[in-house]
């Protein structure tokens, strides 16, 4: 009786031990998050740091006002993998340049895994994202800020969808998605993008020499698109970019700004 008491509690320590080390292995970085959002928080010289809650704990965010006001809508800005909401290549000049053409911007933290994560172990964390995607709205609307956006550039582009696949009445009015769809090495994506079941307008844009992954979904990722309906939707590629737009974050500003005009002015006619 002795022995198979102690089997039995073995077998429950090991068990025990295994599920914590499975689960642990995708538990949020939170202590990496907090060291970025202490480095950064002081220095945030364009826009205000804003602090919003996600139903269990704090996280940082960067609200820049348009230039103009009334201001023509809001962007949500969503940062790569393991990145920040004021990381200087790519997010930093879309959050301060849209302003200048009449759009607020609320550049939110996404959750972050450790260094040694791979695209596989941010899919298994997609939910956790969608607290903060819904506090960002809720705060904007709070502010009773009208056509709401998403944008979302790499890892986030896969939060974003998910959250818009699965809150398709949330009146969110447009998704910019920027370098869709990159996977680690040998890891092709899990399965494609319900591009289909999303019929706000889209904006698909990546660069030339952006990830492997990225440029070889592209034909089916336009095909979803266009099996959507939506005729506001596009597909662009910007010339000699690569995946994170180095020295051509100029250009990716005027291709958004660009869209987001035709899209508006569009709906402002009919």
């Amino acid at each position: 009786m002795l022995r198979q008491t102690i089997r039995i509690l073995t077998c429950l320590l090991i068990s025990l031990s295994v599920s914590t080390v499975f689960c642990s292995a995708y538990a949020l970085d939170l202590e990496k998050e907090k060291r970025m959002k202490e480095q950064i928080i002081d220095y945030i010289m364009d826009g205000d740091a804003v602090l919003l809650k996600d139903g269990s704990h704090e996280f940082l965010t960067i609200y820049m006002p348009s230039e103009t006001q009334p201001a023509r809508g809001s962007i949500v800005v969503m940062h790569g993998r393991g990145h920040h909401p004021n990381w200087p290549e790519l997010v930093y000049p879309l959050r301060t340049g849209l302003p200048e053409h009449g759009w607020n911007t609320l550049s939110i933290q996404m959750p972050v895994l450790d260094n040694d994560a791979s695209s596989y172990d941010y899919m298994d964390i997609l939910p956790e994202s969608h607290p903060r995607i819904n506090a960002a709205i809720e705060y904007l609307r709070q502010r009773s800020e009208k056509n709401i956006i998403l944008l979302a550039h790499s890892c986030s582009v896969h939060m974003a969808i998910d959250w818009l696949h699965k809150n398709p009445h949330e009146g969110i009015s447009a998704f910019i998605g920027i370098g869709m769809g990159p996977t680690d090495t040998g890891q092709p994506m899990l399965k494609p993008f319900p591009l289909e079941q999303i019929p706000i307008p889209i904006l698909d844009i990546r660069g030339q020499y952006d990830y492997p992954a990225v440029i070889r979904n592209a034909p089916r990722r336009l095909r979803r698109i266009k099996q959507a309906g939506n005729k506001k939707s596009q597909q662009r590629v910007i010339a000699k970019a690569n995946h994170y737009f180095t020295d051509h974050s100029d250009v990716l500003l005027a291709e958004i700004t660009g869209w987001l005009d035709f899209v508006f002015s569009q709906e402002q006619k009919d």
